[in-house]
């Protein structure tokens, strides 16, 4: 590793399992202090505790419970963070759920599944962005730093036409990033989206169990294969790096070139 971000404090969610996990490992390996958040409060014990057994930047690591979609839960993280000087300057909004079996077509759609992926995905983003950038206000600089959120190719097109809940979650997503961008940009604060395309993390395994379903999917990728969590963690260095710093309000496809069709 090349120690990119020596000096920054990084926030991520979701950080017990799939993307979220893999980018806090890649985060630490490239100098940063990293906050492993999810709601899962053992997953995350037993991610944290195995850094000990690795030595893998085990000091520079810490777990908090936080559910994004509670704003108290939100807050209270990032209070307990400020107050042990650990108030992040780099955060990836990367929690969220998929409901697999229960999204559905708009006709066909429960609306406690419609709820329930809004709430976690689009208002647990929000309420991640609205106290990361109150932290980076607040901080000695007086702003600055890198918000990173997860979008989906199913936010920006057609992708995702039986899962209606999820893909208008993403959709929000993307245009919460990019108001918030131009809202703080003076701030020095910078917010930009990356977009996966389908990656095999815990989060998809009911779909990936289905080989069928699996090998429709991945017949649309150009490239031929599908994404892994590894596969990300490179942009969101970037992002959350200085080599980014004019960047901000932009959206990144990390998608095996879905995005070219």
């Amino acid at each position: 590793m090349n120690d990119r971000l020596t000096g920054k404090t990084a926030l991520v969610t979701g950080a017990a399992s799939g993307i979220g996990r893999q980018v806090a490992l890649r985060f630490l390996g490239e100098g940063a202090r990293v906050v492993f958040a999810d709601r899962d409060e053992a997953a995350l014990a037993t991610v944290v505790a195995g850094l000990g057994d690795s030595g893998d930047g085990a000091g520079a690591a810490r777990a908090v419970v936080m559910d994004i979609s509670d704003e108290a839960s939100v807050e209270a993280a990032m209070a307990l963070l400020a107050a042990d000087g650990w108030s992040p300057n780099v955060v990836v909004a990367n929690a969220g759920v998929q409901l697999f079996g229960h999204d559905a077509r708009a006709g066909d759609l429960d609306l406690e599944v419609w709820r329930r992926t809004i709430d976690i995905n689009l208002t647990g983003t929000f309420l991640t962005v609205k106290h990361a950038v109150r932290a980076m206000l607040a901080s000695d600089g007086g702003g600055g730093g890198s918000i990173i959120l997860t979008g989906s190719p199913t936010g920006v097109r057609g992708e995702g036409d039986v899962f209606t809940a999820y893909s208008a979650s993403k959709a929000g997503i993307h245009g919460l990033g990019r108001t918030v961008a131009a809202a703080y940009a003076r701030d020095g604060i910078r917010v930009n989206t990356v977009i996966p395309a389908y990656t095999e993390t815990p989060l998809v395994s009911t779909l990936t169990g289905d080989d069928e379903a699996r090998a429709s999917i991945v017949s649309r990728i150009p490239m031929g294969r599908a994404g892994s969590a590894a596969d990300v963690e490179g942009i969101m260095v970037f992002l959350a790096s200085d080599e980014s710093a004019f960047a901000t309000g932009a959206a990144f496809a990390v998608d095996g070139g879905m995005s070219s069709l």
